[in-house]
């Protein structure tokens, strides 16, 4: 039987501001991108969606980045390598305190935001990311897009790696994201969206931008949670899978 994780990023507010609506999408994805304070989450908001993910058997992951609050992380910035790699150890650190009082753990690690989209041609970024996750965790799982440098760097460096889907996002013809900047760039039909991810689950392919059917082969899936109408979409997405028959399980 086919089997696909689905992942959505969580955790994404600050001091009394939520973006996402944690507690709803922890009843229907089976791993969660934890922010960890660098582009949204604080403590106190961390400690809380660990406790509600440990609660109900979701795997915990830390979504590491660069240092941008005010940007939420999708903001250009040139971080020297060695600084890049000790903060997100520091990131993956801080969310392991939390995970570890919920009696569970980190389960993987993936990029956010600028960071993402960087470290799939960038070698030194990604390079600098995969020494971070090597210096908090040698075993840490990292997810990230198909093709992209930091998934080859981390496979050289015997970090467990698996390829993730957007069926929200634009592709390239050449398996990238449409920059965000870009019109359609988000899909937001969610009939689309339903179908797309049913597409990637099954088939591992997925229609670009222009109109051309690429191969995207993917282990999870993510669901953003900070759109519209998130939470019915996600449960959409993964009734329409169970109903097709696609497993829905955690890859850690």
């Amino acid at each position: 039987m086919t089997s696909i994780d689905l992942n959505a990023d969580l955790g994404e507010g600050f001091g009394r501001w939520r973006l996402t609506d944690d507690e709803r999408l922890l009843s229907v994805v089976t791993s969660a991108n934890v922010a960890c304070g660098f582009h949204a989450g604080d403590a106190v908001t961390m400690r809380r969606v660990c406790e509600l993910a440990a609660e109900r058997g979701v795997r915990i992951g830390a979504q590491v980045s660069y240092r941008d609050l005010a940007g939420f992380g999708r903001r250009a910035m040139d971080v020297p390598p060695a600084e890049l790699a000790a903060e997100v150890a520091y990131q993956i650190g801080a969310l392991e305190v939390f995970a570890r009082a919920a009696g569970a753990r980190v389960a993987y690690v993936k990029p956010h935001g600028a960071l993402y989209n960087r470290v799939v041609h960038d070698e030194e970024q990604a390079a600098a990311v995969v020494d971070g996750v090597l210096l908090a965790d040698a075993a840490l799982p990292v997810l990230g897009l198909p093709g992209s440098r930091l998934l080859e760097l981390a496979g050289k460096a015997g970090l467990p790696v698996v390829a993730e889907a957007f069926a929200d996002r634009a592709y390239t013809d050449a398996g990238t994201l449409v920059p965000r900047t870009l019109e359609g760039a988000v899909v937001t039909d969610p009939d689309a969206v339903v179908e797309r991810s049913l597409g990637l689950a099954r088939s591992g392919e997925v229609v670009s931008h222009t109109g051309t059917r690429i191969e995207v082969r993917a282990r999870s899936l993510c669901l953003h949670g900070d759109t519209p109408g998130a939470v019915d979409l996600a449960r959409r997405v993964r009734e329409r899978l169970a109903a097709s028959g696609v497993r829905v399980e955690a890859f850690a």
